[in-house]
């Protein structure tokens, strides 16, 4: 992360630092919102617990890109990573009547209700995972590739009742995606395949309706929905439903190898396998930074006036270490049951639709791996694991471990 010299000061988010957390540290030491420049365009960073959790609630603070100012829409470059989150035409960057209409068919789907009754379902899935990392030859494996990357991609695949023959291009193209392997070509010709596969699927239950929520939102078409947010809406529940869980079990399984003293906790029941998985999303959020909220109006944070039109950014792997929140333990990773909760999924309206998902997933993911592999050991030092290229994710590019007999 660099300091430009101009003014005021703004610091240079960096999608390829190799010190992601040293970096946040810096921009909550120099204030509630920071001055930040990200892909070119300007924005306040709400680093601090305080700043995004005022940030993410404030009704004054709109994610409808039309409150952006004119001079911040130039600066967006239409082919960068901001531009396929800020541009998009979904319940994320919906507000009011909007927001309400684009998200109420997925509410009852995504309840804690409805996601307690697909347990059974996901540890089904998660077996036939661990069954195929038993398979694996002796040596080191990707567990990112071969486990915590395909496992939330089937779950999500399953709920939404994409056919088993189109999976694989989907693990493909998303595969790149996630780790943002490859220059903007390959990026770009990756997200025009995975798209590609998702409309003829929603085509397809246009034809032939089944008991999935591709054929529930097809079956709104013309009434509730239109056919372009029938398709954008499913191809941001693909997305959402799995790009995060991906980077949530990689950062897990990482943190507890790290603490064996901590993995001791989990797997003798001295704490829940849930606790391992709040921890994780607190130290290590699957999102680094989360772009953007505008102001409809000047509105004053943390004793910063951000004026009508500009951009906040919200910064969750920062405010997840806080030490105003955390105390001494803002940057361990330590299963205390006294912990305080932490801002990953979102606050407010825009709270995260699919954290009861995320947390299933990933709690019968932990599970059922360790209990698998008791051995299981990282296969490489911290210092060699390389961070995702992203000013959007925190997590590795890969998850070398060794692992180990199975258990009997």
């Amino acid at each position: 992360m660099a300091l430009t010299t101009e003014e005021p000061a703004r610091f240079v988010l960096d999608p390829a630092t190799l010190d992601v957390h040293g970096d946040n540290e810096r921009l909550r030491a120099a204030g509630a919102l920071v001055p930040v420049e990200i892909e070119g365009v300007r924005a306040w960073a709400a680093a601090r617990y305080s700043a995004l959790e005022a940030v993410l609630a404030h009704p004054d603070l709109s994610r409808d890109v039309r409150h952006w100012s004119a001079e911040g829409r130039r600066s967006l470059c239409p082919a960068g990573t901001l531009a396929q989150v800020v541009l998009a035409r979904t319940m994320l960057n919906a507000e009011g009547d909007d927001h309400r209409r684009l998200r109420g068919p997925l509410s009852p789907l995504f309840s804690a209700r409805r996601i307690a009754a697909l347990r059974p379902r996901v540890e089904a899935v998660t077996a036939d995972f661990v069954d195929r990392l038993a398979e694996l030859p002796p040596g080191p494996a990707d567990l990112r590739r071969e486990f915590a990357y395909p496992l939330p991609c089937d779950v999500i695949s399953d709920i939404m009742g994409i056919p088993r023959d189109r999976r694989p291009v989907l693990h493909e193209h998303g595969h790149v995606l996630a780790t943002t392997r490859g220059g903007a070509d390959e990026l770009t010709g990756a997200r025009t395949a995975r798209d590609a596969v998702i409309r003829e699927v929603v085509d397809e239950r246009r034809r032939n309706p089944a008991g999935d929520l591709i054929s529930e939102l097809v079956a709104l078409e013309g009434r509730e929905l239109t056919a372009g947010e029938v398709f954008d809406t499913v191809q941001e529940v693909f997305v959402a439903g799995h790009a995060t869980t991906v980077n949530l079990i990689t950062n897990a399984v990482r943190l507890l190898l790290s603490r064996p003293d901590q993995l001791a906790l989990v797997r003798s029941g001295a704490r829940p396998w849930s606790a391992a998985v709040e921890e994780a999303l607190r130290l290590e959020p699957p999102l680094r930074h989360f772009p953007m909220r505008y102001a409809t109006r000047d509105v004053e944070i943390g004793g910063v006036t951000v004026r009508r039109g500009e951009a906040v950014l919200a910064c969750f792997a920062a405010a997840g270490r806080d030490p105003d929140r955390y105390g001494e333990r803002a940057a361990r990773f330590d299963l205390a049951p006294d912990a305080p909760p932490h801002l990953s999924f979102g606050h407010g309206p825009h709270f995260c639709l699919g954290a009861p998902l995320g947390r299933l997933v990933g709690e019968v993911a932990l599970a059922a791996l360790f209990e698998a592999f008791p051995g299981i050991a990282l296969a490489a030092a911290e210092d060699e694991l390389r961070p995702v290229p992203s000013v959007l994710a925190v997590s590795t590019t890969s998850l070398p471990v060794l692992l180990g007999g199975r258990a009997r």
